[in-house]
């Protein structure tokens, strides 16, 4: 997006070293959440779950009330749908024209459909015939659905995904389910569907199995590409930048159309704001293996994302591990909706804010959470985000600033990381001067205008390059799957983003929601 702008700092040692110390455990960064309180106690104990309190109003990890907490994990699916880089080093320059991203640049869920069944027949389920497709396959752990796996012979199983690391945690595999699910309905109920306005079945033979195939992953794409222009946009960015770009256009991601390309200020810094907003332990679900309920509170999953003290064991069929690592297939691992996105029955949870703090638990990633390539380098996540701007040689915050005549923040917004290395107060990594964004314009309910701008360019950007997206085929496109669902009258008034579409009406027609039912 600026190409002509220097990077924020020579790659020394003295660099490298400032940013390790910036971002290590116990340092500047580190919410320090007391993880011996446990997994629960981190979400319902004032005294522990970082929110304020009367002797610090701020709150040490404060909850966000503008946001569930599905949307951190939004964020994640829709980056490992565009973004993969499998070879660069961390802290090692590398030339910022040369890609390395393995993902198309393009909002058209390969991370699931993998290309299609002439791509990827093993992501497909195999017809008598000796065909394939068009359906996909989809896993069970014992009670509820899982990403399809296959075993390895020695206990272990290896995932079948158009993405791997949508198996890296419990959430991010529910929503690689949920999105398998909802296309393989819309396959179901194809012959109900009004298809005069997808462009894949204008002069069709709807009998092809092909053709069924690109017909119900446009519906599917249209739905998931209006919801992150609708719902999620508006909520990371604002729906003022949203409005902005859709209205005035891009001004700095200007991708030819149909010759997209994945922006790095975007890929290694404005969209990894989103591990400011992980909680350091989730409600999984409501009923840990034992079957739908209608009580809520009879057996909850509770469970850190991480824990460095749970150790790997090599079958997950007979371990069932007690964080949300993912790669393990037992009855209780699957996710109960409700407590991330919001149904109308009162048991939505917020993530965190938006701001220069991180859960406790991304400072000790555990292996199997950490790209092969790189797993000689640090395992402290924050870290790992800013060797990056090394790495991709990225301008400095400030820089950036003044070529979108953004407002400069003052040197106070800057004061912590400035303690630990000065000249990064003039000239600040850019990731992190994102963070320090959001805390000084939004009281870190959302990005400002440079992380804001950066991310809505891309995504909207994205879109319009993309000549098959609703935005370019038919940009008045209204979601019409799963409209029948009736929310709850306890919705959050406070969660901002479209609220007559939402993620949650997505999830009902996928068939992993049902109101009234917890599970």
């Amino acid at each position: 997006m600026f190409p002509n702008l220097p990077p924020f700092a020579e790659a020394s040692d003295t660099v490298r070293a400032a940013l390790l110390e910036v971002g290590q455990q116990g340092g500047i960064l580190d919410a320090q959440d007391d993880l011996a309180a446990g997994p629960k106690n981190l979400i319902v104990d004032p005294s522990v779950n970082g929110n304020s309190t009367s002797t610090n109003p701020y709150g040490t990890n404060p909850d966000n009330p503008t946001m569930t907490a599905g949307s951190t994990f939004v964020g994640q699916f829709t980056d490992h749908d565009i973004t993969f880089d499998q070879t660069s080093q961390l802290g090692v320059p590398q030339n910022p024209l040369i890609s390395s991203n393995t993902r198309t640049p393009a909002l058209d869920l390969d991370s699931v459909f993998g290309g299609g069944p002439g791509m990827r027949p093993d992501l497909y389920v195999d017809n008598a015939d000796g065909s394939v497709g068009p359906k996909l396959k989809i896993g069970n752990g014992g009670v509820h659905e899982d990403v399809p796996r296959v075993p390895n012979g020695d206990g272990t199983y290896t995932a079948l995904l158009g993405d791997p690391r949508n198996d890296e945690n419990l959430i991010i595999a529910g929503l690689q389910c949920a999105h398998i699910l909802f296309y393989n309905r819309v396959l179901d109920e194809l012959e109900n569907v009004d298809l005069r306005r997808f462009p894949s079945a204008r002069g069709a033979d709807p009998a092809n199995l092909y053709v069924q195939f690109r017909i119900a992953r446009e519906i599917t794409l249209w739905h998931y590409q209006w919801l992150l222009v609708n719902e999620h946009l508006p909520q990371i960015a604002s729906q003022q930048m949203v409005n902005d770009v859709l209205g005035r256009g891009n001004r700095f991601y200007l991708p030819p159309a149909g010759d997209a390309f994945m922006s790095i200020e975007f890929g290694a810094a404005a969209y990894r704001f989103g591990h400011s907003m992980v909680r350091p332990s989730y409600r999984a679900n409501f009923t840990s293996g034992t079957g739908d309920r209608t009580n809520p509170t009879t057996d909850p999953f509770f469970a850190l994302v991480f824990d460095k003290n749970e150790p790997h064991f090599s079958d997950p069929v007979s371990y069932d591990r007690d964080d949300l690592l993912g790669g393990y297939r037992a009855p209780r691992r699957y996710v109960g909706w409700p407590t991330f996105f919001d149904l109308g029955d009162g048991e939505v949870k917020n993530n965190k804010k938006v701001d220069t703090t991180i859960s406790s638990v991304l400072f000790t990633l555990p292996m199997p959470a950490i790209a092969p390539h790189t797993q000689n380098s640090p395992t402290v996540l924050p870290q790992r985000n800013l060797l990056r701007q090394l790495t991709r040689g990225l301008p400095s915050g400030q820089a950036i600033a003044r070529a979108m005549r953004a407002p400069r923040r003052s040197a106070t917004d800057r004061a912590e990381i400035a303690s630990v290395y000065s000249p990064f107060a003039a000239s600040t990594p850019l990731w992190y001067y994102i963070l320090a964004e959001a805390e000084a314009v939004t009281d870190s309910l959302n990005l400002g205008p440079v992380g804001g701008r950066i991310v809505t360019e891309t995504l909207i950007g994205l879109l319009r390059a993309d000549p098959t997206s609703y935005v370019s085929v038919y940009p008045r496109f209204q979601p019409f799957l799963g409209t029948d669902l009736q929310l709850g009258s306890n919705l959050n008034p406070n969660i901002t983003g479209n609220r007559s579409y939402t993620r949650a009406h997505f999830l009902y027609y996928a068939g992993v929601v049902q109101p009234g039912t917890c599970r």
